[in-house]
């Protein structure tokens, strides 16, 4: 007799992706209302607490209690719905429907929710531009670098002295908590952090976050020769002979490749992507691929975002997926599986017990096998919920 089996990691996909929108539609609606005021041009989160994903994220035993919870929930209302139309049952159903409403085993409301402030919600007006980035670099140097480092880690001098040690910027920490949770800290201060609202706009604020993340994806990269977690393809300005692109930003939806350096023979166009050429001095002709950024901030994020030099990734080639997350990187020569750095776990482990079954050798598909590779394992990411 055939089992039904419950695909946890999917339906805990898709409740943590209904929390997250519908607290952002719940707060957008409220600021059409006119019932949740503005902080720094966006909607302010008008309650103490929201719906958190960062507990389940590390338990999913909390998920998977939420989600049966939940279902208890769903349930006892389709026995009321019923009860309502069926007449002749209606005590039964109404009583089996309050028993379950009763008897549904909620997790702990401090498992499932976290403190707010006003800006949780907010994102970045700069959309992770590579010009945001840049700027973000030099705020970080002139503010930050002395406690946290240069990678983020936090084992300065200055840092040890103090009372309370400063968060590991490298770790998972920007991807769990909301991004508008970490502008609020920057702004107001937290644990051993003084408050930067008087020495950085909003402009700035938002940009030194977008550092953040880029330089954490290049200490990870340069830790573990991986994106331990999901980085996406910064918005770049695109200067295009026929193509009537102005940034990449626009291509979402599409597969990006970005080369660095002058495109060589057989590095054109190729009709399964989007091509960009990086690091052209300005006013050069493209050649064969149609559109350049010859903008110094778009070589300088993806430098960091490597944890490469720029003067040493000449020849170097990556490859964003349809959802714009970076996936792939590439020294030159023909594409392999081995150049996916940004793989599910299950992915993960998949591919290693193929390279213990057999020598590795290069992948007989090429480019073709690795985009059908990210194709079939897509990045599944919420803001304080599941990671890819």
């Amino acid at each position: 007799m055939p089992t039904i089996g419950i695909d946890w990691e999917a339906s805990i996909d898709l409740m943590l992706r209904a929390m997250q929108v519908t607290q952002q539609a719940g707060l957008q609606l409220l600021a059409w209302l006119h019932l949740a005021g503005e902080v720094d041009g966006q909607p302010a989160w008008p309650f103490a607490l929201r719906l958190s994903g960062e507990v389940m994220l590390i338990d999913r035993n909390v998920a998977r209690a939420l989600l049966a919870a939940l279902g208890y929930t769903a349930a006892a209302l389709l026995l009321a719905l019923l009860a309502l139309l069926w007449r002749r049952a209606r005590v039964p159903l109404f009583a089996l429907a309050t028993a379950l409403l009763l008897l549904t085993p909620w997790p702990d409301a401090g498992l499932v929710t976290a403190p707010a402030h006003p800006t949780s919600f907010h994102v970045s007006p700069a959309a992770f531009s590579a010009a945001s980035i840049v700027r973000g670099e030099r705020i970080y140097q002139r503010q930050c670098i002395a406690c946290h480092g240069a990678d983020g880690k936090g084992n300065t001098p200055q840092a040890l002295a103090l009372p309370v040690a400063p968060p590991n910027l490298s770790s998972g920490l920007l991807w769990r908590r909301q991004d508008g949770d970490i502008y609020w800290s920057l702004r107001h201060g937290k644990g051993g952090m003084p408050a930067f609202a008087d020495k950085l706009d909003v402009a700035d604020s938002w940009a030194l976050i977008d550092y953040m993340k880029a330089n954490a994806a290049g200490v990870g990269i340069a830790d573990t020769g991986t994106w331990p977690r999901p980085v996406a393809l910064p918005d770049m300005p695109l200067a295009c002979l026929h193509s009537g692109a102005a940034h990449t930003g626009q291509w979402r939806g599409q597969r990006v490749r970005l080369v660095v350096g002058r495109d060589g023979p057989g590095q054109g166009e190729d009709p399964r992507l989007q091509s960009v050429l990086l690091g052209a001095p300005a006013g050069e002709a493209v050649g064969a691929i149609d559109c350049a950024s010859t903008n110094a901030d778009s070589l300088r994020a993806i430098a960091i975002i490597t944890g490469t030099a720029p003067n040493k990734l000449a020849g170097t080639e990556l490859l964003a997926d349809r959802d714009g997350w970076l996936r792939a990187r590439s020294s030159g020569g023909a594409w392999s599986q081995a150049d996916m750095l940004c793989r599910s776990p299950l992915a993960s482990g998949a591919a290693a017990a193929d390279s213990t079954a057999a020598p590795s050798a290069p992948d007989a598909g090429g480019l073709g096998s690795l985009i059908a590779a990210m194709d079939a394992d897509p990045v599944r990411f919420i803001k304080g919920g599941f990671v890819h």
